[in-house]
């Protein structure tokens, strides 16, 4: 399980910050044009598409977004049937049904703030599918692993539409600090090295991609 590499580019917002040229960016450090950008990236990943709300199909309630955390809550959902449920549940219930609630709250946290970057597919089908094709090569392995996606576990399944339909319907990412790539702590790939470690739940190693400087 896990994410293969993958590098990203930066947002409109955050390339600006640090694409700024004449006097004015010979006034601004490094550090502070690259806090500036982490700052614009962090701000545009807080706001969750409108148009994953809209395709929610079954209105949650009110207690449901406050004690989201809560496993007899979300297990008490009504569960939706909209595709894009339907996929951010089936990554957080092979990449993380055996991780307790956070760690699985952490995978669809992943997964949403791809979507909202330019250099990844712009719906969750589109992020947890990427690469599908190649086998043993996409961004998710359960994807492109061969063997079938059905989620079998009744209590693991449900669970997970749940956390999809809470984290979709606009629920906060608050637990890894905009990150993008995760691992099991049995691996090590490449990009770890380099990529700015967020968080750790369970087996899970959380990830946030790197601000590169435009070469401009």
């Amino acid at each position: 399980m896990g994410l293969v590499n993958g590098l990203a580019r930066l947002s409109g917002a955050a390339f600006l910050a640090l694409s700024l040229t004449g006097p004015v960016a010979a006034e601004i450090p490094v550090e502070q044009s690259l806090a500036m950008a982490l700052s614009a990236e962090r701000s545009a990943m807080r706001g969750v598409s409108g148009s994953l709300v809209s395709r929610v199909t079954s209105p949650l309630p009110e207690n449901a977004e406050i004690a989201r955390y809560d496993e007899d809550v979300l297990l008490a959902l009504p569960q939706s049937n909209d595709p894009e449920v339907t996929c951010l549940a089936q990554a957080i219930y092979h990449e993380a049904r055996g991780e307790e609630l956070l760690g699985q709250f952490a995978v669809a946290e992943v997964i949403l703030n791809r979507v909202e970057l330019s250099n990844y597919p712009d719906s969750v089908c589109g992020v947890v599918r990427q690469n599908a094709n190649r086998r043993n090569a996409c961004q998710f392995s359960y994807a492109c692993d061969g063997r079938p996606d059905t989620m079998t576990e009744p209590r693991a399944r449900r669970l997970a539409g749940a956390i999809a339909q809470v984290m979709i319907s606009g629920a906060p990412r608050e637990l890894t600090d905009g990150a993008t790539h995760f691992h099991t702590t049995g691996v090590r790939p490449r990009w770890s090295r380099t990529f700015q470690r967020t968080a750790q739940y369970g087996a899970h190693l959380f990830y946030r991609e790197p601000v590169r400087l435009s070469s401009n």
